[in-house]
């Protein structure tokens, strides 16, 4: 049995690992995966169709604790423990809920001190008592009428008309004084650990397409001192197609790591007589996991050909690798005028990590071409369980469309350069 500490509006855990307010989900399942032989059976609950409908929750069906994560941005929102009997509970140190101490409404007031008097929901049969961060729900199926609040501040709590030995159902930490209110906080500095966030990325786009990339980056610094000086630093980085290696290291550090192609599968599309010839050196990715960016260079010439945009979603083959990527899409929103198309640059933007297929082809129209169904798994005698998704090609991106209609990536190409494989005085 687990035996945790609860920090209202903060956290629950103990010495070897803590789940806090704000944390990003892939460090609780870092969390989990590390302690898999104590934390067990754990589910992955989402809404496979709006998965945007709906928090996204980590269910500890052993310990029973749930961690509930916003959808949008995927930070821990709320800490719900809903059976009280499977785990261990300490506040300040002092035990408050045990298999020798029982958490009644008696015990709660001897280790919260008091508060507001609590609400009662007659559609649930709960009343509820809220703390600043915290909340706790006690069963009333057996009242015969709501509870009467005659409060006696010199007694706190137990002043209340509720019932001696009233035991609390499900316990809340979340942040603010509202549960129903309540929004995932800010990442905490505590979770950054040495990496580097993105908070938002917009794509920087010319005349023809995209150009590259304006990435908003958060990032834990520490003053001339203490680590108590730690702040949040925020800054932008800005990198482009045809960038050479080093500058995109300049600009974003050390990716998490680096990849190389071995083959090109989607060779077999391409119009060139020589996509049969095979490949002398392989082209190479820049993974950063945290910022849900790839970044694709050219064997040859080591600059920036490709970036690739996360969305993240559950129910996608690369769910977890990489970190939600809040990103942003200025339009060129095709239109129709004297019977012949023509695309107009406007101002407004679509974030396709929320939009779904639909509403991008309402902006940006219909693709000519159709979609290549892209298959994953991990060897050639693994099915992938989620199925297969399909990529349609707009105004030189490639959007990758789940069967949910969501959108899971985002690859934007460079300009065609014309004759680039002539030039010879680029080092490699």
């Amino acid at each position: 049995m687990l035996d945790l500490e609860v920090v209202p509006e903060r956290s629950l855990g103990n010495e070897q690992w803590e789940f806090t307010l704000g944390m990003p989900l892939s460090q609780a399942v870092s969390i989990l995966q590390k302690h898999c032989r104590i934390i067990k059976n754990v589910q992955v609950l989402y809404s496979e169709q709006c998965p945007l409908s709906h928090d996204l929750i980590l269910n500890l069906t052993q310990d029973g604790i749930k961690l509930l994560f916003d959808a949008f941005n995927q930070r821990l929102k709320v800490i719900e423990v809903y059976d009280l009997t499977k785990v261990k509970l300490k506040y300040c140190g002092v035990h408050f809920n045990s298999q020798a101490i029982a958490p009644t409404i008696e015990q709660i007031d001897q280790s919260f001190g008091a508060t507001h008097p609590g609400v009662y929901n007659s559609a649930e049969q709960l009343f509820h008592l809220n703390f600043r961060g915290l909340s706790f729900s006690f069963q009333l199926d057996s009242w015969t009428e709501a509870p009467k609040y005659e409060p006696n501040f010199a007694h706190g709590l137990a002043s209340l008309q509720i019932p001696h030995g009233a035991t609390v159902k499900r316990m809340y930490i979340y942040s603010g004084n509202s549960l129903q209110d309540t929004k995932a906080p800010v990442m905490p500095l505590s979770c950054f650990l040495g990496n580097v966030y993105a908070e938002s990325v917009d794509v920087l786009r010319d005349g023809t397409g995209p150009s590259g990339l304006r990435l908003r980056l958060l990032a834990a610094g520490c003053g001339p001192g203490l680590l108590a000086d730690a702040k949040m630093r925020v800054f932008e980085r800005s990198v482009y197609f045809g960038d050479s290696c080093q500058d995109v290291l300049s600009m974003l550090g050390s990716p998490h790591k680096v990849f190389y192609k071995s083959e090109d599968k989607m060779k077999i599309h391409s119009p060139s007589p020589h996509k049969q010839v095979p490949s002398k050196c392989n082209d190479y990715f820049f993974n950063y996991f945290t910022l849900g960016v790839d970044i694709l260079f050219d064997a040859n010439t080591h600059k920036v050909k490709k970036f690739v945009l996360h969305t993240n979603y559950p129910g996608h083959y690369n769910f977890n690798i990489y970190h939600r990527c809040e990103f942003k899409i200025p339009l060129a929103i095709k239109k129709v005028i004297s019977h012949r198309c023509v695309y107009i640059p406007t101002n407004p933007c679509c974030s396709p990590s929320i939009l779904q297929w639909d509403n991008i082809q309402e902006l940006l129209g219909h693709p000519v071409e159709k979609p290549v169904v892209l298959h994953r798994s991990s060897s050639p005698n693994n099915t992938n369980p989620f199925g297969s998704t399909f990529c349609f090609g707009l105004q030189r991106m490639i959007f990758e469309v789940m069967q949910n209609n969501h959108i899971a990536s985002v690859t934007l190409y460079g300009p065609p350069r014309p004759g680039a494989h002539l030039r010879t005085g680029e080092l490699p």
